[in-house]
């Protein structure tokens, strides 16, 4: 028998399946059903995108982040033209350069930002600052829902980019791996945040919204979805057994599954980020806005503490970062705070021993 170890919170990749999500992919397996996306849980899961966000928007589902966010890119432009993003947007620092290669060569412009927010003047300075037919043409916009640090764009912030975007024929994609954590925050409706606020397209994710494996892919201008199947298709996106991508999802989204997963893990955060708040030589290095948390502090505090077993990572800023998911233990959050207390402590006694 595996003994199961103790919740860590590197990564909210780190959680299991939601009880939603599991038990629909279960329905789904009982029996067989139609191959490729023709099947009846693929037709229910569209659907049921349609209803949450109002609109009759263009689904697709496909396995991955990486997929949604460059294949969703790709169908925006042409090689020749490049996409506007933060310097700390995901389809810059984590994708591997997969923007680049389904696009044929699409290049990213790169703005640097506050917190990972992209504003209109970035997007206007970048998308004016050459026309000639030596530089790529700006075409797409790309903002990220949660931004990499956790912040969340206001609905006005959305608005106010989509706005420069028509000004200067710019379509808008929102990359939104942690979609539902920004909903929880703002306490508005999917569609208030995406085509009621000028998004064209979005990408929805469900991987770290309890579910297995998958994202979707919504086009509110429907008109750009134009043989996105076919793409899919030609980039090994295309599920044989498709129900098991779809299905999961009316699990979340019929239950309401997809809200509540975001709002604990919301809340795990905040947890967190009180416990600590008062901390010596402890930060918050962003406002916590959604399932993120990063702290700074002090080399010898961060080797203590996984010197007693924590997993997190360092790559943005220099500083900790922790994730919380659907499954997040408050329990175990608040041990956590306690080590980190405990560290801090450590390090001080050494110091003044020093």
């Amino acid at each position: 028998m595996t003994t199961q170890a103790p919740q860590q919170f590197a990564s909210d990749n780190y959680a299991g399946i939601c009880p939603e999500a599991l038990a629909a992919m279960m329905a789904a397996n009982a029996g067989s059903a139609v191959a490729y996306g023709d099947d009846d849980w693929t037709q229910r899961a569209a659907d049921a995108f349609r209803r949450l966000f109002e609109a009759e928007c263009e689904v697709f589902f496909v396995f991955n982040g990486t997929a949604a966010n460059s294949l969703a890119l790709a169908s925006l432009g042409q090689s020749y033209h490049s996409v506007i993003c933060a310097a700390s947007a995901h389809v810059e620092t984590d994708e591997c350069g997969a923007p680049e290669f389904f696009s044929n060569g699409s290049k990213l412009l790169v703005a640097p930002t506050s917190g990972g927010k992209l504003t209109p003047e970035a997007i206007r300075t970048l998308a004016t600052s050459r026309s000639d037919i030596h530089f790529p043409k700006p075409r797409v916009v790309t903002i990220t829902q949660p931004t990499e640090t956790g912040q969340v764009y206001t609905i006005e912030e959305i608005r106010s980019i989509s706005s420069v975007c028509r000004e200067l024929g710019l379509k808008l994609h929102m990359d939104g791996a942690r979609f539902p954590h920004a909903c929880a925050t703002l306490g508005c409706t999917p569609g208030e945040m995406t085509h009621g606020a000028g998004v064209d397209v979005l990408c929805f994710g469900g991987t770290k919204n309890g579910m297995a494996v998958g994202e979707a892919i919504l086009f509110f201008d429907r008109a750009l979805a134009e043989d996105f199947d076919y793409r899919c298709k030609q980039a090994g996106q295309l599920a044989s057994k498709m129900r098991f991508l779809s299905a999961p999802w009316t699990g979340v989204l019929e239950s309401g599954a997809w809200l509540r997963n975001a709002e604990h893990g919301n809340a795990c955060a905040h947890l967190l980020a009180d416990e600590v708040a008062q901390l010596p030589g402890v930060r918050l290095m962003f406002p916590v806005e959604a399932n993120a948390v990063f702290l700074e502090a002090p080399v010898e505090v961060l080797d203590r503490l996984r010197a007693r077993g924590w997993r997190f990572y360092t790559f943005i800023g220099g500083g900790a970062r922790f994730m919380f998911a659907w499954d997040a233990q408050p329990e175990r959050v608040a041990e956590l705070a306690r080590d980190l207390r405990e560290a801090v402590a450590d390090a001080e006694d050494t110091a003044l021993a020093a």
